[in-house]
């Protein structure tokens, strides 16, 4: 599979598992593709944290179902008909978790480059989860990105240090990766034009006519 390939099949998985185990040779890497992210002033302030204790899957599960029911209550009933369908984790359903963390204190103080927007600690990590995710669809396996819980609690769980960011939490396993993204498959949403998203020299300034042809038909 070639880059745009992987980049074109890249899915947030979380109903299309299929069972099985992922190898400690594609875990590996895998792990290997998110440590070669680039990260601000090579500071590479990402550990991954592998979870397959499944008490400690379940008290993440847990704190994801309540928030789930949390927001369901913010739906209008039109919205909540759809998100009832709509699968927000596949904790226990994948034999493998990753937590991504950030140290912001990683060879610090004076990170280059991080000085005027320390925030760039936080994206290095997240470089090294697209990175991750690339390699794991080039590999077969899905990945999903869980984000229905409070940051401090699952922390608590994986006794990750106070100053350490908690960036994801990942679920992979073997996966028959579906064509569209599941939120468009169950109707939540779709995606939106190229040219849509395109502006040139200023906020809101439309893209030159020859090229918003060319973003319209682009294929990759």
């Amino acid at each position: 599979m070639d880059l745009y390939e992987a980049i074109k099949r890249r899915r947030d998985v979380r109903s299309f598992y299929k069972g099985g185990e992922i190898s400690d040779d594609v875990l590996a890497k895998i792990l290997m593709a998110g440590h070669l992210a680039p990260s601000v002033g090579f500071s590479q302030p990402w550990n991954f944290i592998i979870v397959r204790d499944m008490e400690k899957r379940r008290k993440i599960k847990e704190l994801a179902m309540k928030e789930r029911e949390k927001f369901r209550e913010e739906l209008s009933e039109d919205r909540k008909k759809i998100f009832d369908n709509v699968k927000i984790e596949a904790v226990l359903d994948t034999p493998v978790n990753i937590a991504v963390t950030c140290d912001p204190t990683r060879f610090g103080p004076h990170v280059l480059g991080r000085r005027t927007i320390p925030e760039t600690c936080q994206y290095s990590s997240v470089l090294a989860v697209e990175n991750m995710w690339l390699a794991a669809t080039s590999e077969g396996i899905g990945m999903g990105w869980l984000s229905f819980f409070m940051e401090e609690d699952v922390k608590k769980i994986l006794e990750i240090p106070n100053h350490v960011k908690l960036v994801a939490y990942l679920t992979l396993g073997p996966a028959e990766i579906p064509e569209r993204p599941e939120l468009e498959i169950f109707g939540w949403g779709k995606r939106m034009k190229l040219s849509e998203v395109v502006n040139e020299e200023s906020w809101g300034k439309p893209a030159r006519r020859e090229l918003v042809e060319k973003l319209e038909k682009v294929r990759i």
